[in-house]
């Protein structure tokens, strides 16, 4: 059995998505001045590897501390999409390209789709003109019934309000920012573990394949 670390650090003062906050990392207590060290930490919900709740989008959608633990783990299929290599700026994430890997998608499926795109992490450019899901490509997803889809991308679309609504609404959990799915096989378990927030829209997350 192999655990494949499927999650970005979080590093002080690190890019983030535009208008959130920056992420604050600071030491507060040290062993020097206390004997022991904490941490004063502060940032965004959405920052680096995270999920997003229904409530992200939706006044009356489910919170991120009322999701089912057991929707964030279990088996789950690699789509790759640009197998042997990355897409490149801009790049349009189709129905037709989704439907070549139609066996994935299915009633009750977890999902992670491998752009190339977390090459980009820790710099501005990760969150500019990134790959991208279609409306009618959201829409297929949501038809097939899956109930968790994870990309390495900071979010589903540039046009990201339309496609989260279209996806949360459905209650499809989205796990965003995710790192190393070149390296996984094609089926594995999946884990994905939010802090237990009550009442918000999101949380970083350790995501991690359990490959065997």
């Amino acid at each position: 059995m192999t655990f494949v670390d499927l999650t970005h650090p979080l590093i002080d003062g690190q890019p983030c998505y535009p208008g959130d906050p920056v992420p604050q990392i600071k030491p507060f207590d040290t062993l020097a001045e206390a004997g022991f060290n904490t941490t004063r930490f502060a940032m965004g919900t959405h920052q680096g590897t995270h999920l997003d709740a229904p409530f992200h989008f939706f006044r009356d959608g489910t919170t991120v501390d009322k999701i089912p633990l057991g929707t964030l783990y279990g088996p789950a299929e690699l789509v790759d999409l640009a197998p042997g290599g990355a897409f490149g700026r801009g790049a349009k994430i189709s129905r037709q390209m989704l439907e070549h890997h139609g066996q994935s998608f299915h009633e009750g499926a977890r999902v992670l789709c491998s752009t190339g795109w977390d090459q980009h992490f820790g710099r501005e450019e990760f969150y500019q003109s990134y790959p991208s899901l279609t409306t009618e490509a959201a829409q297929w997803i949501v038809h097939q019934g899956i109930r968790l889809i994870g990309m390495d991308t900071p979010s589903p679309a540039e046009d990201f309000e339309e496609v989260h609504k279209i996806l949360l609404g459905a209650g499809v959990i989205i796990i965003e920012a995710l790192a190393n799915l070149s390296s996984l096989p094609r089926q594995f378990t999946f884990a994905a573990f939010p802090l237990r927030i009550k009442g918000r829209d999101g949380s970083p997350v350790r995501a991690v394949a359990i490959v065997d």
